[in-house]
Formats: C-alpha cells, sequence, structure tokens
C-alpha cells in the first residue's frame, strides 16, 4: 500500500475517533457553538474518506483512455472536499439562526469544553502530519484534508473560549453568536480549497521556485545545444509535465542530440521524481537568441 494511501486511512481513523468525541460534547452540554464545531468533524470524515478514493485512482497507471494518467483524480477530489466544506458552513449558519431566535443556557459547560478540548489536540497533531506528508508526496487530497482540519483547530480553540465566555458572562446568546462566527470561517476555508485545487485542473504552471530549478538543470545539462525556448510546465498530483524545444548544431547528428535528450531527461526526473519529459529538437537557425541556453 503506497505511504499517501496509508496516511489517508490513518486520517479516516482519526476523523472518526474526534467525531465521536465532539458530539459526545454536544450531546452534553446542548451547545449550539459545539454543535457547529462537531459538524465540521462530519466533514472531516468525508474528507478523509475522499482522499482514500482519490490517491487510488491517481495511483492507477496511464491506459490508452488516460494516456497522461489520473493524477487529476486528487484534484477533483480537493474540490469536491471544498464544496462540502461550503455545505457543512451552511447548515452551521442555519441552525446559529435558530438558537439566536431562542438562547438556552449550556448545561455541563466545564466538561464539555474539557472533551472537545480533548479532540482539537488530536487534530492539531495530525493536521501536522498530514500537511508535512501531503507536500512531501505531492498528494494535494492530503494537503487539502490537512488544511482543513488545521482550519477546524483554528475554530475549536475559538469555541472553546466563547462557551468559556458565554457560561462566565451568563449571556446565553454567545454560543449562538460563536456558531455565526464559525461558520463564517468554515465557509471561508471550504472556498479557499476550492479556489487552489481548481489551479490544478486548469493546468497551472510549477511554482516560480521549481520554475527557475527546472531552467538550472537545463543549463547545466545540455552540453553542446545552443538554447532551448518555449519552455512550458504544468503540474497534475505528484505528477510534474515539463516540455521544450532544444537549439542544436545543425552538424550535429541525430544520434548526438539524442544523448543530449536522454540526459537532460534523466536529470530533471532525478530533480522532480516522476516528471514526464517532452523535448521537440530543432536546428541553429531556429534559435530565437543570439546565445544562451535558458
Amino acid at each position: 500500500m503506497p505511504v499517501s494511501l496509508r496516511i489517508a486511512a490513518g486520517s479516516l481513523a482519526v476523523s472518526i475517533a474526534v467525531l465521536a468525541i465532539k458530539f459526545g460534547a454536544y450531546l452534553l452540554t446542548g451547545s449550539v457553538a459545539l454543535y457547529s464545531d462537531a459538524m465540521e468533524s462530519i466533514i472531516n470524515v468525508l474528507t478523509a474518506a475522499a482522499a482514500i478514493v482519490a490517491i487510488r485512482s491517481a495511483a492507477r497507471p496511464p491506459d490508452a483512455e488516460h494516456p497522461y494518467g489520473h493524477d487529476k483524480a486528487e484534484y477533483l477530489s480537493a474540490v469536491m472536499v471544498g464544496t462540502l466544506i461550503v455545505v457543512a458552513g451552511l447548515a452551521i449558519l442555519w441552525e446559529a439562526y435558530g438558537a439566536v431566535l431562542a438562547p438556552k443556557p449550556i448545561d455541563a459547560p466545564w466538561t464539555g469544553v474539557a472533551v472537545n478540548a480533548m479532540a482539537t489536540v488530536i487534530n492539531a497533531v495530525w493536521s501536522r502530519v498530514l500537511l508535512r506528508q501531503g507536500r512531501k508526496h505531492r498528494s494535494a487530497a492530503l494537503v487539502a484534508d490537512g488544511k482543513h482540519l488545521l482550519a477546524d483547530v483554528i475554530t475549536s480553540l475559538g469555541v472553546v473560549v466563547g462557551v468559556a465566555v458565554a457560561v462566565l458572562t451568563g449571556i446565553d446568546v454567545l454560543d449562538a453568536a460563536i456558531a455565526v462566527l464559525v461558520a463564517l470561517h468554515v465557509l471561508r476555508s471550504g472556498w479557499d480549497v476550492i479556489r487552489e485545487n481548481a489551479s490544478g485542473l486548469l493546468d497551472e504552471s510549477v511554482p516560480a521556485e521549481e520554475l527557475a530549478r527546472i531552467r538550472e538543470v537545463i543549463s547545466r545539462d545540455a552540453g553542446e545545444a545552443i538554447e532551448i525556448h518555449d519552455l512550458r510546465t504544468r503540474h497534475a498530483g505528484r505528477t510534474i509535465f515539463i516540455d521544450f524545444h532544444l537549439v542544436v548544431p545543425g552538424s550535429m547528428s541525430v544520434e548526438q542530440s539524442h544523448e543530449i535528450c536522454d540526459r537532460l531527461e534523466a536529470a530533471l526526473q532525478k530533480a522532480f521524481d516522476g516528471a514526464v519529459v517532452m523535448i521537440h529538437v530543432e536546428p541553429e537557425h531556429e534559435a530565437k537568441q543570439a546565445s544562451a541556453i535558458v
């Protein structure tokens, strides 16, 4: 089983455990703020399950119908996750609206806060694991799940503080007001996940620092080539696609130019694990600069 898939399975188990703990806190107190926190944990379970499906799909090798592979399945999953987060935000707003109209005191508040805080600590630790491993393995699904968990940690801390203030002041409507703030935060985090992963579906170029590294590798290993131009990149999940035109001297043999291409492809694949490299060789009269490789 791939590492990213094992992490996603662990995330599902952690999310289910946290969901049970947070709903226990809500049932103990009847707090709409703690309800809003528990609702976000339902989304954590769904996002973890979606990540498993996406990673399994993305790991499938290219086939006749999908010659470029299935890496974009992770972006589709992440966009679905973002949509579910937005739906959760709307559900919390609806519940908070009813609580604003008819506020009520919180039962066993300190026990509920303690239980909820325990779940928050678990989420904080696991979100760091997901973000670190997701970036390491170039998994958009794991990163999206980690970011959502981190947002959940922030909102949970706000909920704990808010519920404590509501109890200490005796202002029951503060419980509903906190839930409204949580809902707005959830809506924002859902939109951010959708926006960030939509770029992968639109074949966005690799980040500037990675593009600079690509140029550096090409410049170092281009050998007798004259220049490269029309460098294009895109990313899909863990895979980076790199293509460019390589200008060589007109007197160079096909075998020699092929050796340069092989060297460049190997160097780029070593620098960017799993990179797919396409090189179009051109004679020197196609050069677009007086001199320079990149």
